[in-house]
C-alpha cells in the first residue's frame, strides 16, 4: 500500500489589496492531483516577504512543522512565496532536506521528488556552503589584516603589571588562587598563568 503524503500549503502576500485565496485555490487542485493529504494551510496576508519568521506567524508556523517533521512536502504557489532573501530561502531548504522533505513550487515547477528538483536541492545546498566559505575566507582574511597591523586578538583584558603584582603579593599572604581571581576581577586560569610565569 502506498504511503499517504502529508502536506501543508504556504501561501503570502505583500499588501492588503491582494488576496492569497487564488494561491490556496489552485494549490489545493494540485495537492488533490497528486492525492496529497493537506494537514495544514498556513498564511501571511499583507506581510512583505523581506520580513524574517519573528514577524510572519504563518512562516514560524511553517518552521516549526519542518523542525518537527509534521509534513512530508511543503507547498508553494512561488519560491518567493518563502522570501525574498537568498540566504534565508537557501537556509529553509537546508531545513527541509535535513528533515528529508520534500518541496513543490507551482510557478518555478521545482518538485524535489524528480530528478530536476532534486538538482535544485543540490544548487541550494552548494550555494549555501559556498555563502559558509566566503565568510570563512573573510574572517580568517580580516584576522590576518589585523594581526599584521599589529593588533592584538581576542577578547580584552585587564591584565596589567600591577595586576601581576598584586597577584603575587596576594598569594604570598596565603590567599587560594580562586580568591584572588575573584578580588582582582580576573579568571582562574589568567591568575595561575601570572603564577607560573611569575615562580
Amino acid at each position: 500500500m502506498q504511503r499517504e503524503i502529508r502536506a501543508v500549503i504556504y501561501s503570502r502576500v505583500s499588501t492588503a489589496k491582494q488576496t492569497p485565496e487564488n494561491q490556496v485555490l489552485e494549490l489545493r487542485e494540485i495537492c488533490r492531483r497528486n492525492n496529497w493529504k493537506v494537514v495544514a494551510e498556513l498564511t501571511d496576508d499583507g506581510i512583505s516577504g523581506s520580513k524574517g519568521k519573528a514577524d510572519r506567524p504563518g512562516f514560524a508556523a511553517l518552521h516549526q512543522m519542518v523542525a518537527r517533521r509534521q509534513a512530508d512536502i511543503v507547498v508553494v504557489w512561488s519560491i518567493d512565496r518563502l522570501g525574498r532573501s537568498l540566504k534565508d530561502l537557501v537556509s529553509f531548504m537546508g531545513e527541509l532536506e535535513a528533515k528529508n522533505m520534500d518541496f513543490y513550487s507551482n510557478i518555478q515547477a521545482i518538485d524535489s521528488r524528480t530528478p530536476a528538483g532534486r538538482l535544485s536541492f543540490a544548487i541550494f545546498s552548494a550555494i549555501a556552503e559556498f555563502e559558509r566559505e566566503i565568510i570563512r575566507s573573510r574572517v580568517v582574511a580580516g584576522l590576518e589584516r589585523a594581526k599584521a597591523n599589529g593588533k592584538r586578538l581576542g577578547r580584552p583584558t585587564n591584565v596589567n603589571s600591577n595586576t601581576k603584582v598584586a597577584v603575587s603579593l596576594l598569594r604570598e599572604k596565603g590567599h587560594s588562587i580562586h580568591n584572588i581571581a575573584k578580588q582582582l576581577k580576573i579568571g582562574v586560569g589568567t591568575t595561575q598563568r601570572i603564577l607560573a610565569e611569575a615562580a
